[in-house]
């Protein structure tokens, strides 16, 4: 049988074997279960973007990644794509939760990936062999919950094909499940299925001036918001991402992004500053 006693705020609460207390009616209503609290926090973060930690690509975003959507981050090599899924990898186990790479260009070093910030342990990583395995993969991994699904097909030609309506699946399950599905492509391959598509221009080495000799300090690279559902009259924001060195080994994955003032599609963009002896760098 219950019992309700009054029990003073400075005594501690000794609960005996067999022994209940009735909760007052002014604080039942206070009280919450921890597996209720746990789905309504999953449920405000499924309403947030997914950052991905870079200011110059959440910011052209709106606020980073959309959930609930396929997003396609188009460019060729030295464009620093595959270090934009690095670092949203790192964002996302970094703040505790669980990602999947689904790495069909294997272009990932794990220490590296250690040394950058990825919680390894929160991280699966897969290595299919074909575009037809690597969306069944993708698709799999969505349906068990994982928020972050990114998807690099590597360096062109991309091998394997795979029909506009296997796109159309991992994009309908990553609508279901208000996943994000990062796809790095050298060239665009979601056809309608891609609800965000970000396109970067080739990457060109930032190098030191002054002095006999230079040194390199990361990587620039143009981006543009090619396509957004529901954003017909979307801005363009030309951003100029400096990637420090760190991301080619070191310690520290960092990306500084250099202000410009917004534009509209067709607008002209800043010009390119243009070094003597400027090479490009290995692609990321």
């Amino acid at each position: 049988m219950a019992v309700a006693q009054h029990i003073p705020r400075s005594e501690p609460i000794q609960v005996l074997p067999g022994q209940h207390f009735d909760i007052p009616d002014e604080l039942r209503s206070s009280l919450h279960r921890a597996s209720d609290l746990i789905r309504k926090r999953r449920a405000e973060l499924r309403e947030d973007p997914l950052p991905t930690s870079l200011t110059g690509l959440d910011r052209l975003l709106g606020g980073g990644l959309p959930r609930g959507e396929l997003v396609e981050f188009v460019g060729r090599g030295s464009c620093g794509r595959f270090a934009a899924l690095l670092a949203t990898l790192r964002a996302v186990t970094g703040a505790g939760e669980a990602a999947a790479l689904v790495d069909q260009g294997a272009q990932l070093d794990p220490q590296t990936a250690a040394e950058i910030g990825i919680d390894l342990e929160r991280l699966l990583w897969l290595r299919p062999q074909n575009l037809g395995d690597s969306l069944a993969a993708a698709e799999l991994l969505v349906h068990t919950g994982f928020p972050l699904v990114a998807l690099d097909l590597g360096l062109p030609p991309v091998r394997g094909r795979a029909p506009l309506a296997a796109w159309l699946r991992v994009a309908r399950n990553a609508a279901t499940h208000q996943a994000v599905v990062l796809v790095g492509s050298p060239y665009r391959l979601s056809g309608c299925a891609a609800g965000v598509v970000v396109a970067a221009g080739r990457g060109r080495g930032d190098w030191s001036s002054g002095g006999a000799s230079r040194l390199l300090n990361g990587l620039r690279a143009w981006l543009h918001l090619a396509r957004r559902i529901g954003h017909p009259d979307h801005e363009t924001a030309p951003n100029v991402l400096t990637l420090p060195e760190a991301a080619f080994g070191n310690s520290e994955l960092g990306i500084r992004n250099s202000e410009f003032p917004t534009t509209h599609p067709g607008s002209s963009a800043p010009p390119r500053s243009e070094e003597k002896g400027e090479r490009n760098v290995t692609a990321l």
